[in-house]
């Protein structure tokens, strides 16, 4: 593991955790919903940051796991490094994060996390981190702005609704996320989302109200992708070896 055994991890101010996601993330974009934040640490330095919260539509989550309470879950929606920190440390982080929750937060019973396989990767990082994989699904929520922006579809009405889109669109746009891309120009990023979710709390599992999808379901449904480009797993397995 090599240096990365020296990375510390703290909590930090969203303040500086969102300044660092916004420069570092591939999206440029922090989530509102984002109330826990790790900052990783090596030789005293701020080089990643993992950032949780409740989820943007947090009663479509809860049913994933029969019995849950609102406040019981938890998701992952940002992690962003940078360059500097060494190999294997997104998921020493990780796993690290996970410990912390289990002792500091023992009532949060389950983590998710989705990788984005239409800009990034298909969640390499989660699957070493004993992840299971719960949903693999064409995405169909993503748009490219004409600025190059990828934005939700959540971005684009509602409350959620990025203030310079509200304002490119009169002040007044469309309940329609359609009718806003339209307006917009925006274009539909084509890919596949993938769902993960860790269990803090092993024997939640049985309530798990999907099935768990073995890896190789990725590849059959051509989903595997590896920084931002179409690969399939076993192709990145043989680069590796390579």
């Amino acid at each position: 593991m090599g240096r990365a055994k020296d990375i510390r991890l703290k909590v930090i101010p969203s303040k500086i955790a969102n300044e660092f996601v916004k420069k570092h993330h591939y999206s440029g974009r922090v989530v509102n919903t984002s109330k826990l934040h790790f900052g990783a640490f090596l030789d005293g330095v701020l080089h990643g940051v993992m950032s949780l919260g409740s989820s943007m539509v947090q009663s479509k989550m809860i049913p994933l796991v029969d019995g849950t309470k609102w406040t019981e879950a938890i998701e992952l929606n940002r992690m962003a490094f940078d360059d500097v920190l060494p190999k294997y440390s997104e998921s020493r982080c990780i796993s690290v994060a996970l410990k912390l929750l289990k002792k500091q937060a023992p009532h949060i019973k389950w983590v998710v996390s989705f990788a984005d396989g239409t800009q990034c990767g298909d969640g390499t990082i989660y699957r070493a981190s004993g992840f299971k994989l719960i949903s693999v699904k064409k995405n169909n929520t993503l748009y490219r702005l004409t600025d190059g922006r990828v934005v939700n579809n959540l971005n684009m009405t509602g409350k959620y609704m990025l203030s310079d889109l509200r304002q490119r669109l009169d002040l007044s746009p469309s309940s329609s996320y359609q009718k806003n891309a339209k307006i917009l120009g925006a274009k539909k990023v084509i890919g596949y989302q993938l769902k993960y979710i860790y269990f803090l709390h092993p024997e939640e599992q049985k309530n798990l109200t999907v099935p768990i999808i073995p890896f190789s379901k990725i590849d059959e449904m051509g989903a595997g992708m590896y920084k931002g480009e179409n690969i399939t797993l076993a192709e990145r397995k043989n680069a590796v070896i390579a």
